[in-house]
């Protein structure tokens, strides 16, 4: 039997336009569970376990254990707060904690880990454990360390071995990648008939979020269809397709390599420009009869 509950409670900021699974925004977090709830008062805690799940405003947790930590409303000392008062009425909830196969999900995105710790306060969402993964429309943020979710900022951090693949199979790899989306434009229809009613709300935080920038920083590698660039840190603009990486540069292409200290990628034609940069020269190692497609130094990028 899946026992319910309603967390009734306030934020103090204003309510931001719809973004990517972002718990800061609708009405009560309804909170379900198999095997039952723990409230413990003294600690302001409540307990979901088994298959517990929380929802608000198009936006689900699902997880083996649940954990919501309120307070007073308004940020009245505790022991103002009468003790027949439980997490609703006169309280907030500042933090969510999910254990065990944590999954996000939004009407288009979706987030999984182990562990996940959503603070409200801060409006950020941090992702532990294996298989790290952040799905979005038109990319797949994985990492090995952790993944940081600010919804309103419109932003994720991907720290450890993190690697974004485009649905086009372009792939940027850094110690710690930083994507930043935008608002695609809103899909229109012609129907001149109503639609039925969704069970989920189509205005739910994540729709239509696209890849906008990626910043990586250390040990940098993107990937072409000929060729792997290595470097220092990038920005990968994926509107363009261009791609910039700086310190310590390498364009490998089978057993050709050019070095220097920047070079910018056209990911679509797969075309490089190594730049010179003062003080440090470029240098290339040409085999006969591979050098075919490798770009000269200063050879554009079109």
């Amino acid at each position: 039997m899946i026992r319910r509950i309603a967390l009734a409670f306030f934020l103090c900021a204003g309510v931001a336009a719809a973004q990517m699974a972002d718990l800061n925004q609708g009405g009560p977090i309804e909170v379900t569970a198999r095997d039952g709830m723990e409230w413990r008062q003294n600690e302001q805690l409540v307990i979901a376990r088994g298959a517990a799940r929380a929802v608000r405003g198009g936006v689900t947790i699902d997880s083996d254990l649940l954990l919501a930590r309120y307070r007073p409303r308004g940020g009245a000392p505790a022991e103002a707060r009468p003790p027949s008062e439980g997490p609703g009425g006169a309280s907030e909830i500042w933090r969510l904690e999910a254990e065990g196969s944590v999954v996000i999900t939004t009407a288009t995105d979706r987030a999984e880990g182990d562990r996940a710790i959503y603070d409200l306060d801060q409006a950020v969402m941090v992702l532990h454990g294996q298989n790290l993964r952040l799905t979005s429309p038109d990319n797949v943020l994985t990492a090995r360390d952790s993944v940081e979710y600010w919804p309103q900022k419109r932003m994720a951090v991907a720290r450890g071995d993190a690697l974004v693949v485009t649905k086009d199979d372009k792939r940027v790899r850094a110690d710690v990648l930083v994507a930043y989306f935008r608002d695609a434009p809103a899909e229109t229809t012609t129907a001149a008939r109503p639609q039925p009613a969704p069970r989920a709300p189509q205005a739910s935080p994540g729709a239509g979020s696209n890849l906008d920038r990626v910043e990586a920083y250390g040990r940098v590698e993107i990937r072409t269809a000929t060729e792997v660039v290595r470097g220092d840190t990038g920005v990968y603009t994926p509107p363009n397709s261009i791609a910039r990486l700086l310190g310590n540069v390498r364009i490998v292409r089978g057993d050709n390599v050019l070095t220097g200290c920047e070079a910018i990628v056209n990911m679509d034609t797969g075309i490089s420009r190594l730049v010179a940069c003062p003080n440090v020269p470029v240098r290339g190692i040409i085999v006969p009869g591979e050098g075919q497609g490798l770009p000269a130094p200063g050879a554009p990028a079109r």
